[in-house]
């Protein structure tokens, strides 16, 4: 621990950051408000009843939701036929992806063009990060596992603490329901996939249980397209997961629920400097295990509380260039909310344990070994009011960095709704994120880097009205610090340049959702315009187009389920100098699925249809024209 001793603590703790000072000058002439929750990829547009967790960390009604939230159930999710949960996202309004090959492959999300690493991901309330790169390692989540998902877009530093500066996404497992629900699903795919998955979930009494299990595998595809300084073999990969979800309804005011999610990933992957004359096999081996444990009380009709306890595993290792890195995340959360007539307030207590271990690494140039721990500790207070056409949200958070000292977020939210079916928003938030202890004490570590900060404000306009609806959403995200890989600094150990607090970034744009159904047809789309750039530099930041949407339709016939979807891109630039641009492209995806009796549900997926070649990052390939038939038996007794 003595080379993670702070080494200008003193300094930092003197320099108190307080972030939420922009966001009350820029209240005092705009309250805000978050946009009207949109579903993403469903055939209709959500009951208004339906309930949301991620945006406040507290159960809501999307109609009272102050936030830009995207909610994917069940039924989205296996009708969409992805093989990720990254191929689910990019479906979503505001999120594109980049991924070195197939799914087993490195993949980075971007919420409204930020950073992969500003992205706060949860599974079932656990936290999810790499204190290596920074970010969630998507490849290693198992979609088979995945109920729903929630995406708040903006940022939610307020109520969660360091990371969330693009926005937070929360991955749910299934939890059991009254009866006795089975499932047994097999499909198979393009490229030799084969996917099987089996579970039972139910509740009986006090007692609710979910359980699921599956196992993936595919030959996958070339990863690469640069043929001399890559292998050309296909790489395929493996996968087997499963989750445990657990409740117990002691009363009626008490419940206790544990939750454990684990997952394993073996994947080829294509090394820079491949020699024919010497081939290897270079495999990626990673390991997720996510676990909570909740206790709920509802004290009185006014009042309740939540008690979390919960931890986070996540391994990556290369072979046979050797490489691992480690990070465990552990949290302990205790939750109030006090709710009386149109008044609900909220305020809660956290901490955050993180912990970094880096093998050394093999041969005379290897890089170190290196481990370390860090810890978070959080105080947020919230105040909601929604009565008539108004609705109001205010958040402000501090946290105590045991490496930085004390950082002060703060959000506030105003929603107007002008008649039943017109509302306009606006609003205004500040978070942060803590630098990685890899790029703090690494080989290419600089200990004095300083967290990445930003303010964000964002207004829009939706309508709703039965099954159609429309939004736009304006936003504007400044970050300073934005923290970089320098190539000619010398203020760290390494010959090749240091990681540094080199850049300013800005996330802008617009976005544009409608959803309309016409008899048994609905339709559904989307367009983002963006303007991630580098402020020093004027240039776009890499692997983020501009332009980008969908457009969806689905026809119900008969026992039949028609659909087809157009996924579109602008171009994007593979560096960082805008030198060398990847070009746009458009895919079209086809799905057929019926039921085969009462219990049995068939699905036909043809995707990119057109065989469209494109890249989203430079030399690497991604699939062409695949199909894929899946069947699933799942009764209800």
């Amino acid at each position: 621990m003595n080379q993670f001793s702070n080494r200008n603590g003193a300094a930092s703790r003197r320099r108190t950051r307080t972030l939420a000072r922009p966001l009350f000058v820029s209240t005092s002439l705009a309250m805000a408000a978050g946009a009207w929750a949109q579903s993403a990829l469903p055939t209709t547009a959500p009951a208004l009843q339906e309930t949301v967790v991620t945006a406040t960390r507290t159960p809501q009604r999307l109609a009272d939701t102050l936030a830009d939230v995207s909610v994917i159930d069940r039924e989205a999710i296996e009708r969409s036929g992805a093989q990720s949960v990254a191929d689910v996202l990019a479906r979503v309004q505001g999120i594109q992806i980049s991924r070195n090959g197939g799914p087993g492959a490195t993949t980075s999300v971007y919420v409204r063009g930020a950073e992969t690493r500003f992205a706060a991901v949860y599974i079932d309330g656990v936290r999810v990060d790499s204190q290596s790169t920074g970010g969630a390692p998507w490849q290693a989540i198992a979609l088979s596992q995945i109920d729903r998902i929630e995406v708040v877009r903006g940022p939610a530093a307020a109520v969660y603490g360091s990371d969330a500066i693009g926005g937070v996404i929360q991955l749910f497992t299934k939890k059991g329901e009254a009866g006795v629900a089975p499932y047994v699903g097999v499909g198979v795919g393009s490229h030799s996939l084969w996917r099987a998955e089996t579970g039972v979930s139910g509740a009986s009494g006090l007692f609710d249980y979910s359980l699921g299990v599956s196992s993936e595998r595919s030959k996958g595809f070339n990863a690469t397209t640069d043929a001399a300084t890559f292998d050309t073999d296909r790489d395929g990969y493996e996968t087997t997961s499963g989750n445990v979800r657990l409740g117990l309804q002691i009363n009626p005011r008490q419940r206790i629920e544990g939750t454990l999610l684990a997952n394993t990933m073996d994947s080829d992957y294509d090394n820079f400097g491949w020699d024919p004359a010497n081939p290897v096999d270079d495999r990626n081996h990673q390991k997720l295990r996510t676990a909570g444990l909740n206790w709920s009380s509802q004290w009185t009709d006014h009042y309740r509380t939540k008690l979390s306890v919960t931890d986070s595993y996540s391994l990556y290792r290369s072979t046979p260039d050797f490489y691992q890195t480690e990070t465990r995340l552990r949290g302990y959360l205790l939750q109030n909310e006090l709710q009386f007539g149109p008044h609900r307030l909220t305020a809660d207590l956290e901490r955050r344990e993180d912990e970094l271990d880096n093998a050394p690494g093999i041969g005379p140039y290897a890089a170190p070994g290196l481990s370390g721990k860090r810890a978070q500790n959080g105080v947020a207070l919230g105040y909601g009011f929604a009565q008539g056409p108004h609705t109001l949200q205010l958040n402000i958070r501090e946290d105590d960095d045991s490496e930085f000292g004390n950082f002060t977020t703060g959000s506030a939210a105003y929603g107007f709704a002008i008649t039943p079916a017109w509302r306009i928003r606006a609003s205004a938030g500040t978070a942060f994120r803590a630098p990685t202890l890899y790029q703090r004490f690494s080989e290419y570590g600089v200990a004095t880097l300083q967290p990445e900060e930003s303010t964000n404000y964002e207004a829009g306009l939706t309508w709703r009205q039965d099954a159609s609806s429309f939004g736009i959403t304006a936003f504007h995200n400044r970050v300073t610090n934005l923290i970089g890989f320098d190539y000619s600094s010398s203020a760290c150990q390494s010959f090749f340049g240091c990681y540094g607090n080199t850049a300013r970034a800005q996330y802008e744009g617009v976005t544009l959702t409608a959803t309309h159904r016409i008899g048994d047809v609905s339709l559904r789309g989307s367009f983002d315009w963006q303007n991630p750039r580098d402020l020093d530099t004027g240039n776009v930041l890499v692997q983020r187009a501009r332009q980008y949407g969908t457009l969806g339709v689905d026809w119900r016939l008969g026992q039949w389920l028609l659909g087809a979807e157009v996924i579109a891109s602008g171009s994007r630039y593979a560096n960082a100098a805008n030198t060398i641009e990847l070009g746009g492209y458009g895919l079209l995806n086809l799905s057929v699925s019926r039921k085969l009796g009462r219990d049995l549900d068939l699905l036909l997926r043809l995707d990119n249809a057109t065989d469209k070649d494109y890249q989203l990052v430079r030399n690497y390939a991604t699939d062409g024209r695949t199909f894929y038939v899946g069947l699933k038996w799942s009764p209800t007794f």
